[in-house]
């Protein structure tokens, strides 16, 4: 195991992260007023690339200090973003159920797709730096070196794990939006971080396309195909699945209760 200050190097690192990229959000938002499209986009961008910066790093915190570690950083962090992104997810999926609901078009889901995409690909740039930067010994030889898949599993399994892990996700995160619970933020960090380190030792559990695109394509260990296949196909098909079954009366019953999905039911 790691020395413990370069826990506390990678802390700070995330922490660091966090901070520029509120800034940023804040500096998009004061810009672009008048111009929504634009300020949605901008804050996919940002958003997703904060997200991907912090999971760059924590890929060193789990390799160096154990998954508990990991699951601990994550679950704060996912408390933090789910408080502080705002209309932003991050996660290409959600726009493709914004479609479904029709809440969007197709047309806007592909520019924020390609925003989140743009933003999660190009931040490796300014993780590359901090590890060249050899800051920390878990920091050493990382910035050049061979990055390896998450994949332990045959291609149609991971997809499985990725779908249906994304489908209780998805499922739980519009029943928690719907019961309005005390402590909503940490009941789905949660669930999304028990999950994630359920499927840790199997796919990866990234449940997201944009950050296992980030984070994982081109990695040796598994082809570009096969990496479609579980972490876009399988992903965002766990999605579409789960947010077909929460729409459906028999499962919403069961979730929400018969009165509270009726009253929903006669609101919309």
């Amino acid at each position: 195991m790691a020395d413990q200050s370069c826990l506390t190097v990678s802390l700070f690192v995330m922490a660091l992260t966090c901070f520029m990229a509120s800034v940023g959000r804040r500096v998009a938002v004061r810009r672009t007023r008048s111009r929504p499209l634009v300020r949605g986009l901008l804050l996919e961008a940002i958003a997703t690339a904060e997200l991907c910066a912090c999971c760059f790093e924590l890929i060193i915190v789990a390799d160096n200090f154990g998954v508990a570690a990991y699951a601990a950083v994550l679950f704060a962090l996912t408390v933090w973003w789910s408080n502080e992104w705002g209309e932003a997810t991050a996660c290409p999926y959600t726009h493709l159920e914004d479609v479904l609901d029709g809440k969007t078009d197709v047309r806007v889901a592909a520019l924020k797709i390609w925003a989140q995409l743009t933003g999660g690909v190009l931040i490796f740039r300014y993780i590359q730096v901090i590890w060249w930067l050899e800051l920390c010994d878990t920091h050493k030889n990382r910035a050049f070196e061979q990055c390896t898949a998450d994949l332990q599993v045959p291609v149609l399994l991971g997809a499985a794990i990725e779908g249906v892990a994304t489908a209780l996700c998805r499922i739980a995160s519009r029943a928690i939006a719907d019961i309005e619970p005390k402590f909503a933020s940490i009941i789905e960090s949660f669930i999304g971080t028990s999950l994630v380190v359920a499927a840790f030792h199997f796919s990866g559990g990234y449940f997201n396309p944009a950050l296992a695109t980030a984070l994982k394509l081109g990695c040796k260990g598994h082809t570009a195909y096969e990496h479609l296949i579980v972490y876009w196909a399988g992903a965002c098909a766990g999605a579409v699945v789960g947010t077909l079954l929460y729409k459906h009366p028999f499962i919403k019953e069961r979730i929400l209760g018969p009165e509270r999905a009726a009253r929903l039911k006669k609101a919309l």
